[in-house]
């Protein structure tokens, strides 16, 4: 059973007139911007944070995964809920609960979206993610790799509609912006701009603003790099994380 995830979708299909990314392939770039998060920890790590009031544990372990968070619900219940390799679980005040399913499919959006996107780029080589050279570009004078990433059906989870795009630096290789449009409970498209870095354990993990912009469909998520640049977009949230711990875990 492969990891879930909330971003899936078919093979990105973009026709660009753009520099190419020489003789690196995409593949190397991605497994370039892995190592340059500390993608060696965060996957065999824990990673510990708040995120909106609400504590996330993230864990990966050789291929066993637990992703959970902990809060109060408006009755003051103290509720856990976790995504796991073996499904879904919830707990109310320490005790399991059913799940049922309208609280599997939250906890489906709601618990794994955050997870995906915290451990960005980690996440682009599972299985299923099918990468795409873009070509080259700058924002705001840096330079920078465009990657598309989509899903195989095979694999890919439910929401295979899904497509995004990663803008990896060029010299640094941090993912420092990515794109992407959704078909979960609605559509629409977001474009995520660094807004802080946590460097904890020898893990990277980016805080980010949240954009949007009214005319950017499935298949133009490259023009997000020229619309922040002119101060074309809306701004939807801040994604910001405290109290950010990374623990390596045993090999033994």
């Amino acid at each position: 059973m492969s990891s879930p995830r909330w971003l899936v979708g078919v093979v990105l299909a973009f026709t660009l007139v753009s520099c190419s990314s020489g003789d690196v392939s995409v593949q190397e770039i991605v497994d370039r911007s892995i190592e340059a998060h500390g993608g060696h920890v965060l996957n065999q790590g824990r990673v510990e944070f708040l995120f909106r009031d609400q504590a996330f544990t993230l864990e990966r372990n050789q291929g066993l995964f637990s992703y959970a968070r902990v809060y109060a619900d408006s009755t003051g219940l103290n509720i856990r809920e976790s995504i796991t390799n073996d499904g879904y679980s919830r707990f109310e005040n320490g005790t399991e609960v059913p799940v049922d399913s309208i609280t599997f499919v939250r906890i489906g959006n709601q618990v794994n979206s955050v997870a995906y996107f915290t451990l960005l780029p980690i996440p682009l080589n599972d299985p299923a993610v099918v990468k795409t050279d873009l070509g080259d570009t700058t924002i705001f004078d840096e330079p920078y790799h465009r990657v598309g990433i989509s899903f195989e059906q095979d694999g890919g989870g439910k929401d295979h509609h899904d497509e995004f795009v990663v803008w990896i630096h060029r010299e640094r290789y941090t993912m420092d912006y990515f794109a992407y449009y959704f078909f979960t409970d609605d559509t629409g498209s977001r474009f995520r701009s660094l807004d802080g870095v946590h460097e904890v354990g020898g893990v990277r993990l980016n805080d980010y603003l949240n954009w949007t912009h009214d005319d950017v469909g499935p298949e133009s998520l490259v023009r997000f790099d020229s619309l922040f640049q002119v101060n074309a977009l809306r701004l939807v949230s801040e994604v910001h994380m405290d109290s950010v711990r990374v623990t390596p875990l045993s090999t033994d």
